[in-house]
Protein backbone atom coordinates (compact mmCIF):
# COMPACT_ATOMS: atom_id res chain seq x y z
CA UNK A 1 0.00 0.00 0.00
CA UNK A 2 1.35 3.39 -0.97
CA UNK A 3 0.58 5.95 1.74
CA UNK A 4 1.17 9.68 1.91
CA UNK A 5 1.35 12.05 4.85
CA UNK A 6 -0.06 15.56 4.89
CA UNK A 7 1.43 17.63 7.68
CA UNK A 8 4.83 17.00 9.22
CA UNK A 9 4.55 17.74 12.91
CA UNK A 10 4.71 15.27 15.78
CA UNK A 11 2.04 12.96 14.41
CA UNK A 12 3.39 13.17 10.86
CA UNK A 13 6.83 12.08 12.02
CA UNK A 14 5.21 9.32 14.05
CA UNK A 15 3.33 8.07 11.00
CA UNK A 16 6.55 8.11 8.99
CA UNK A 17 8.18 5.83 11.55
CA UNK A 18 5.09 3.61 11.95
CA UNK A 19 4.87 2.89 8.22
CA UNK A 20 8.40 1.45 8.40
CA UNK A 21 7.14 -1.14 10.90
CA UNK A 22 4.51 -2.47 8.48
CA UNK A 23 5.89 -4.60 5.63
CA UNK A 24 2.74 -4.29 3.53
CA UNK A 25 3.13 -0.49 3.32
CA UNK A 26 5.46 2.10 1.91
CA UNK A 27 5.63 5.86 2.29
CA UNK A 28 5.12 7.59 -1.03
CA UNK A 29 5.98 10.99 0.39
CA UNK A 30 5.18 13.87 2.70
CA UNK A 31 3.00 16.77 1.53
CA UNK A 32 3.50 20.08 3.28
CA UNK A 33 2.28 23.66 3.15
CA UNK A 34 5.84 24.75 3.87
CA UNK A 35 8.47 25.13 1.18
CA UNK A 36 9.30 21.47 0.38
CA UNK A 37 12.95 22.42 -0.08
CA UNK A 38 13.18 23.41 3.59
CA UNK A 39 11.87 20.13 5.00
CA UNK A 40 14.09 17.14 5.75
CA UNK A 41 12.23 13.95 6.68
CA UNK A 42 13.50 11.42 9.21
CA UNK A 43 13.73 8.61 6.67
CA UNK A 44 14.66 10.61 3.59
CA UNK A 45 11.14 10.30 2.16
CA UNK A 46 10.42 12.76 -0.65
CA UNK A 47 8.61 15.99 0.14
CA UNK A 48 6.01 17.63 -2.07
CA UNK A 49 3.96 20.80 -1.91
CA UNK A 50 0.52 20.19 -0.42
CA UNK A 51 -1.02 22.03 -3.33
CA UNK A 52 0.32 19.37 -5.72
CA UNK A 53 -1.59 16.46 -4.14
CA UNK A 54 -4.01 16.17 -7.06
CA UNK A 55 -1.08 15.45 -9.39
CA UNK A 56 -0.10 12.40 -7.29
CA UNK A 57 -3.52 11.14 -6.24
CA UNK A 58 -3.74 8.27 -8.74
CA UNK A 59 -0.51 6.80 -7.33
CA UNK A 60 -1.74 6.76 -3.71
CA UNK A 61 -3.75 4.13 -1.88
CA UNK A 62 -4.47 6.42 1.07
CA UNK A 63 -3.47 9.70 2.67
CA UNK A 64 -3.04 10.19 6.41
CA UNK A 65 -3.82 13.72 7.55
CA UNK A 66 -1.65 14.87 10.45
CA UNK A 67 -2.96 18.37 11.08
CA UNK A 68 -4.93 19.99 13.88
CA UNK A 69 -8.65 19.60 14.54
CA UNK A 70 -9.28 23.23 15.46
CA UNK A 71 -9.03 24.73 11.97
CA UNK A 72 -7.16 22.41 9.58
CA UNK A 73 -9.03 19.11 9.43
CA UNK A 74 -12.52 20.55 8.95
CA UNK A 75 -11.29 21.87 5.60
CA UNK A 76 -8.52 19.40 4.70
CA UNK A 77 -10.39 16.13 5.17
CA UNK A 78 -13.30 16.76 2.77
CA UNK A 79 -10.91 18.36 0.27
CA UNK A 80 -8.60 15.33 0.41
CA UNK A 81 -11.48 12.84 0.32
CA UNK A 82 -12.42 14.30 -3.06
CA UNK A 83 -9.00 13.15 -4.35
CA UNK A 84 -7.96 10.07 -2.35
CA UNK A 85 -8.83 7.62 0.38
CA UNK A 86 -8.06 9.40 3.64
CA UNK A 87 -7.68 8.95 7.41
CA UNK A 88 -7.75 11.75 9.96
CA UNK A 89 -7.58 12.12 13.74
CA UNK A 90 -10.28 14.77 14.19
CA UNK A 91 -10.78 14.88 17.96
CA UNK A 92 -13.25 17.67 18.71
CA UNK A 93 -15.91 15.27 20.03
CA UNK A 94 -18.79 17.77 19.92
CA UNK A 95 -18.22 18.47 16.21
CA UNK A 96 -17.75 14.90 14.96
CA UNK A 97 -21.32 14.58 13.54
CA UNK A 98 -21.02 17.66 11.34
CA UNK A 99 -17.47 16.73 10.29
CA UNK A 100 -18.71 13.25 9.35
CA UNK A 101 -21.48 14.65 7.16
CA UNK A 102 -19.17 16.96 5.21
CA UNK A 103 -16.54 14.25 4.66
CA UNK A 104 -19.19 11.66 3.76
CA UNK A 105 -20.56 13.87 0.99
CA UNK A 106 -17.10 14.44 -0.50
CA UNK A 107 -16.04 10.80 -0.29
CA UNK A 108 -19.25 9.37 -1.76
CA UNK A 109 -19.18 11.83 -4.63
CA UNK A 110 -15.63 10.80 -5.54
CA UNK A 111 -15.86 7.07 -4.80
CA UNK A 112 -13.33 7.20 -2.00
CA UNK A 113 -13.29 5.90 1.56
CA UNK A 114 -12.56 8.31 4.38
CA UNK A 115 -12.16 7.45 8.04
CA UNK A 116 -12.39 10.26 10.56
CA UNK A 117 -11.54 10.53 14.24
CA UNK A 118 -8.96 7.77 14.32
CA UNK A 119 -6.43 7.43 17.12
CA UNK A 120 -7.03 6.38 20.70
CA UNK A 121 -9.72 8.82 21.82
CA UNK A 122 -11.68 9.10 19.71
CA UNK A 123 -10.60 5.71 18.39
CA UNK A 124 -9.57 2.78 20.56
CA UNK A 125 -11.28 4.25 23.61
CA UNK A 126 -14.46 4.56 21.53
CA UNK A 127 -14.29 0.84 20.79
CA UNK A 128 -13.71 0.06 24.46
CA UNK A 129 -16.85 2.01 25.33
CA UNK A 130 -18.82 0.18 22.63
CA UNK A 131 -17.65 -3.32 23.59
CA UNK A 132 -18.17 -2.81 27.32
CA UNK A 133 -21.61 -1.22 26.95
CA UNK A 134 -22.71 -3.99 24.58
CA UNK A 135 -21.72 -6.66 27.13
CA UNK A 136 -23.07 -4.69 30.10
CA UNK A 137 -26.11 -2.76 28.87
CA UNK A 138 -27.16 -2.04 32.46
CA UNK A 139 -24.25 0.15 33.46
CA UNK A 140 -22.39 3.41 33.27
CA UNK A 141 -19.37 4.55 31.19
CA UNK A 142 -16.55 6.70 32.51
CA UNK A 143 -13.57 7.97 30.55
CA UNK A 144 -10.48 9.53 32.09
CA UNK A 145 -7.56 11.03 30.20
CA UNK A 146 -4.05 11.69 31.47
CA UNK A 147 -2.07 12.84 33.17
CA UNK A 148 -0.70 13.74 29.79
CA UNK A 149 -0.27 16.24 26.99
CA UNK A 150 -3.28 16.73 24.74
CA UNK A 151 -1.95 17.58 21.28
CA UNK A 152 -5.29 18.92 20.04
CA UNK A 153 -5.79 21.18 23.05
CA UNK A 154 -2.19 22.36 22.92
CA UNK A 155 -2.64 23.17 19.24
CA UNK A 156 -5.81 25.12 20.00
CA UNK A 157 -3.90 27.29 22.49
CA UNK A 158 -1.10 27.91 20.00
CA UNK A 159 -3.66 29.35 17.58
CA UNK A 160 -4.43 32.19 20.01
CA UNK A 161 -2.79 35.49 18.97
CA UNK A 162 0.29 36.22 21.07
CA UNK A 163 1.03 32.56 21.92
CA UNK A 164 4.40 31.23 20.72
CA UNK A 165 4.17 27.75 22.24
CA UNK A 166 1.91 25.80 24.59
CA UNK A 167 1.45 22.48 26.33
CA UNK A 168 -1.83 21.43 27.87
CA UNK A 169 -1.97 18.59 30.41
CA UNK A 170 -5.22 16.79 31.10
CA UNK A 171 -5.30 15.51 34.68
CA UNK A 172 -7.89 13.12 36.19
CA UNK A 173 -9.22 14.09 39.60
CA UNK A 174 -7.79 11.26 41.78
CA UNK A 175 -10.73 11.00 44.17
CA UNK A 176 -13.17 10.75 41.29
CA UNK A 177 -11.16 8.02 39.56
CA UNK A 178 -11.05 5.91 42.71
CA UNK A 179 -14.79 6.34 43.29
CA UNK A 180 -15.48 5.01 39.79
CA UNK A 181 -13.13 2.05 40.21
CA UNK A 182 -14.88 1.14 43.45
CA UNK A 183 -18.12 0.58 41.55
CA UNK A 184 -19.90 3.47 43.24
CA UNK A 185 -21.29 4.67 39.86
CA UNK A 186 -21.21 8.37 40.79
CA UNK A 187 -23.03 10.93 38.65
CA UNK A 188 -20.28 13.27 37.48
CA UNK A 189 -20.12 16.57 35.69
CA UNK A 190 -17.35 17.26 33.17
CA UNK A 191 -15.70 19.55 35.69
CA UNK A 192 -15.61 16.88 38.40
CA UNK A 193 -13.63 14.39 36.28
CA UNK A 194 -10.62 16.38 35.04
CA UNK A 195 -8.61 19.51 35.46
CA UNK A 196 -6.57 21.14 32.69
CA UNK A 197 -3.11 22.60 33.18
CA UNK A 198 -1.86 24.97 30.48
CA UNK A 199 1.75 26.10 30.13
CA UNK A 200 2.14 28.98 27.70
CA UNK A 201 5.05 30.83 26.13
CA UNK A 202 3.77 34.30 25.21
CA UNK A 203 5.30 36.70 22.73
CA UNK A 204 7.02 39.79 24.07
CA UNK A 205 4.40 42.42 24.76
CA UNK A 206 1.47 40.03 24.38
CA UNK A 207 -1.59 40.66 26.53
CA UNK A 208 -1.36 37.77 28.97
CA UNK A 209 -4.72 38.49 30.56
CA UNK A 210 -6.36 38.31 27.14
CA UNK A 211 -4.58 35.03 26.38
CA UNK A 212 -5.65 33.56 29.72
CA UNK A 213 -9.25 34.61 29.14
CA UNK A 214 -9.25 33.19 25.61
CA UNK A 215 -8.07 29.85 26.97
CA UNK A 216 -10.39 29.41 29.94
CA UNK A 217 -13.49 30.45 27.94
CA UNK A 218 -12.73 28.39 24.79
CA UNK A 219 -15.80 26.26 24.01
CA UNK A 220 -15.34 22.49 23.46
CA UNK A 221 -11.84 22.72 24.93
CA UNK A 222 -11.59 24.52 28.30
CA UNK A 223 -14.81 26.29 29.21
CA UNK A 224 -16.26 23.28 31.03
CA UNK A 225 -13.15 22.52 33.12
CA UNK A 226 -11.21 23.99 36.01
CA UNK A 227 -8.27 25.31 33.98
CA UNK A 228 -4.99 26.78 35.18
CA UNK A 229 -2.77 28.89 32.90
CA UNK A 230 0.93 29.30 33.73
CA UNK A 231 3.19 31.48 31.62
CA UNK A 232 6.74 30.20 31.22
CA UNK A 233 9.81 30.95 29.13
CA UNK A 234 10.77 29.13 25.95
CA UNK A 235 13.73 27.70 27.85
CA UNK A 236 11.46 26.29 30.55
CA UNK A 237 9.23 24.77 27.90
CA UNK A 238 12.19 23.07 26.25
CA UNK A 239 13.58 21.81 29.55
CA UNK A 240 10.44 20.66 31.33
CA UNK A 241 7.82 19.96 28.66
CA UNK A 242 9.62 18.41 25.69
CA UNK A 243 8.07 14.97 25.96
CA UNK A 244 4.50 14.13 24.95
CA UNK A 245 3.25 11.43 27.33
CA UNK A 246 -0.42 10.57 27.71
CA UNK A 247 -2.81 7.80 28.60
CA UNK A 248 -6.05 7.19 30.38
CA UNK A 249 -8.80 4.74 31.22
CA UNK A 250 -12.20 3.71 29.94
CA UNK A 251 -14.18 2.16 32.78
CA UNK A 252 -17.66 0.66 32.68
CA UNK A 253 -19.45 -0.50 35.79
CA UNK A 254 -22.52 -2.63 35.28
CA UNK A 255 -24.75 -5.28 36.75
CA UNK A 256 -26.14 -8.61 35.61
CA UNK A 257 -28.54 -11.17 36.98
CA UNK A 258 -32.29 -11.38 37.43
CA UNK A 259 -32.19 -8.77 40.18
CA UNK A 260 -28.95 -7.02 39.14
CA UNK A 261 -27.25 -8.82 42.00
CA UNK A 262 -23.82 -9.17 40.38
CA UNK A 263 -21.59 -6.17 39.77
CA UNK A 264 -18.83 -5.96 37.15
CA UNK A 265 -16.17 -3.45 36.22
CA UNK A 266 -14.44 -3.40 32.84
CA UNK A 267 -11.35 -1.23 32.42
CA UNK A 268 -9.25 -0.51 29.34
CA UNK A 269 -6.19 1.61 29.99
CA UNK A 270 -3.24 3.11 28.16
CA UNK A 271 0.06 4.51 29.43
CA UNK A 272 1.98 6.15 26.61
CA UNK A 273 5.52 7.51 26.50
CA UNK A 274 4.68 9.25 23.23
CA UNK A 275 1.11 10.25 22.48
CA UNK A 276 1.84 11.18 18.82
CA UNK A 277 3.77 8.00 18.05
CA UNK A 278 1.06 5.74 19.48
CA UNK A 279 -1.64 7.77 17.72
CA UNK A 280 0.36 7.37 14.52
CA UNK A 281 0.41 3.59 14.94
CA UNK A 282 -3.38 3.54 15.18
CA UNK A 283 -3.76 5.80 12.14
CA UNK A 284 -1.52 3.57 10.03
CA UNK A 285 -3.54 0.47 10.97
CA UNK A 286 -6.73 2.35 10.09
CA UNK A 287 -5.22 3.34 6.73
CA UNK A 288 -4.79 -0.36 5.97
CA UNK A 289 -8.46 -0.92 6.77
CA UNK A 290 -9.55 2.03 4.63
CA UNK A 291 -7.65 0.72 1.61
CA UNK A 292 -9.19 -2.73 2.03
CA UNK A 293 -12.69 -1.31 2.44
CA UNK A 294 -12.31 0.84 -0.66
CA UNK A 295 -11.09 -2.12 -2.71
CA UNK A 296 -14.32 -3.90 -1.74
CA UNK A 297 -16.34 -0.91 -2.93
CA UNK A 298 -17.27 0.36 0.54
CA UNK A 299 -17.08 4.14 0.06
CA UNK A 300 -18.08 7.23 2.00
CA UNK A 301 -17.12 8.38 5.47
CA UNK A 302 -16.41 5.82 8.20
CA UNK A 303 -15.43 5.75 11.85
CA UNK A 304 -13.63 3.08 13.81
CA UNK A 305 -17.04 1.54 14.57
CA UNK A 306 -17.36 0.58 10.90
CA UNK A 307 -13.99 -1.20 10.69
CA UNK A 308 -13.84 -5.00 10.95
CA UNK A 309 -11.01 -5.88 13.39
CA UNK A 310 -9.38 -8.18 10.84
CA UNK A 311 -9.01 -5.27 8.41
CA UNK A 312 -6.66 -3.53 10.84
CA UNK A 313 -4.09 -6.31 10.87
CA UNK A 314 -1.44 -7.26 8.34
CA UNK A 315 -2.00 -10.91 9.33
CA UNK A 316 -4.22 -13.17 7.26
CA UNK A 317 -7.44 -14.62 8.63
CA UNK A 318 -5.74 -17.97 9.19
CA UNK A 319 -2.87 -16.31 11.04
CA UNK A 320 -5.23 -14.30 13.20
CA UNK A 321 -7.21 -17.42 14.16
CA UNK A 322 -4.03 -19.29 15.01
CA UNK A 323 -2.17 -16.55 16.91
CA UNK A 324 -4.75 -14.28 18.47
CA UNK A 325 -8.13 -15.97 18.71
Amino acid sequence: MKLAIIGYGNIGRGVECAIRQNPDMELYGVFTRRDPNTLQTLTGAPVYAAASLAQHADKLDAVILCAGSATDLPEQTPQTAALCNVVDSFDTHARIPEHFDRVDAAAKASGHTALISGGWDPGLFSLARLYASAALPDGQDYTFWGRGVSQGHSDAIRRIPGVLDARQYTVPVPETLEAVRSGANPALSTRQKHTRECYVVAADGADRDAIRQAIVTMPNYFADYDTSVTFITAEEMQKNHRELPHGGQVIRSGSTGLHAEHQHTVEFSLKLDSNPEFTAGVLVALARAVVRMNRRGDTGCKTIFDVAPADLSALSGAELRKKLL
